[in-house]
């Protein structure tokens, strides 16, 4: 499939718009009594495996799933997956 020229002019003018990308490494629930409790220290388990992939989500889209790494002394993730692609 070829690109026109007129398309590629449509497609820019979306490249720069912001969205909102997030990292999901698991979730819990827990009864609002058990939230309020919460203070510094405490030790939520999530419902992920420390081995499973994370979600990398656009605007609550999940897209691509990947590993957890540190890069100088911050996080990041390394995809490992685009959703859609296959395994």
């Amino acid at each position: 499939m070829t690109t026109t020229l007129s398309e590629s002019k449509n497609l820019s003018v979306i490249l720069d718009v912001k969205v909102d990308l997030t990292v999901r490494i698991g979730s819990c629930m827990l009864p609002m009594r058990d939230v309020v409790e919460l203070g510094e220290g405490t030790v939520l388990q999530l419902d992920q495996l420390a081995s499973e992939p994370v979600g990398l989500y656009v605007n609550d889209k999940l897209i691509a799933r990947g590993e957890v790494v540190v890069v100088d002394e911050n996080f990041g993730i390394k995809i490992t997956q685009i959703v859609g692609e296959p395994a």
